[in-house]
């Protein structure tokens, strides 16, 4: 089952990212259905798909459903995208086309799948924790530096909601890295990221922005550790 979805997941990497040049992009998006570079798109799939599953065809019937939906949904998605969130859009794409890998799958290799599954202890405590992370661990940082208020912290030239993304995104390399046991790796984010603040920092007219951004990321860096640990000492009960 593992080795079947690996192919198809591989063949549809092939098909919609390393073989579909920008070029066929902007020409799908203006041309749609009409345009040529829609169907070359398709052809690269059927190609990648005979590829990996090496031109066995007991899988025709899972090459014939992967190929007419993924044109089935890439149609839909091009008269969507002027619409839809464009963001929004690909992660509907992209797992669409995945629910079908999964669903050829099971065609050929059966396997059980329960709504339960996802309430084992394990996976709520995993998704408990992710959240801790990021949305609940964003909201008590802005709730604690609330206190202080920095004009550097509302620079217009700033990218929108950029320092809550990479306050997120640097919780959850930490806890990824307590949970794999990869401890070191924190260090070397905390080095990574002082090398980009230090420009910040060298230019500050006083100590306060210093004192500033230290305090965000030490209380980022710390509820990522407590969260990481807590969900390592939780596993380790249930």
């Amino acid at each position: 089952m593992i080795a079947l979805a690996i192919k198809l997941i591989l063949a549809h990497f092939i098909g919609d990212f390393l073989l579909q040049p920008e070029k066929w992009v902007l020409h799908k998006e203006t041309h749609k259905h009409k345009s040529k570079f829609l169907y070359w798109h398709i052809l690269v799939h059927l190609g990648a798909l005979i590829l990996v599953l090496q031109a066995d065809f007991n899988y025709w019937l899972g090459i014939l459903i992967i190929i007419i939906t993924h044109y089935i949904f890439d149609v839909i998605k091009l008269h969507l995208k002027p619409k839809v969130n464009n963001r929004l859009l690909f992660a509907l794409d992209q797992l669409t086309h995945l629910f079908i890998i999964a669903l050829v799958v099971s065609i050929y290799e059966p396997y059980v799948f329960h709504i339960d599954m996802l309430y084992k202890p394990s996976i709520l405590l995993l998704v408990t924790s992710i959240l801790g992370v990021t949305v609940v661990s964003s909201i008590i940082m802005k709730t604690i530096i609330s206190k202080w208020f920095l004009k550097e912290d509302n620079n217009e030239e700033s990218l929108e909601n950029a320092g809550a993304y990479i306050g997120m995104l640097e919780r959850l390399f930490v806890f990824a890295f307590i949970i794999t046991q990869h401890w070191e790796g924190i260090g070397f984010l905390i080095a990574a990221k002082s090398v980009f603040r230090f420009g910040d920092l060298s230019k500050a007219k006083d100590r306060k922005l210093t004192e500033y951004i230290l305090i965000g990321t030490l209380l980022s860096f710390g509820l990522a550790i407590v969260f990481g640990v807590f969900y390592e000492y939780v596993k380790s009960l249930i």
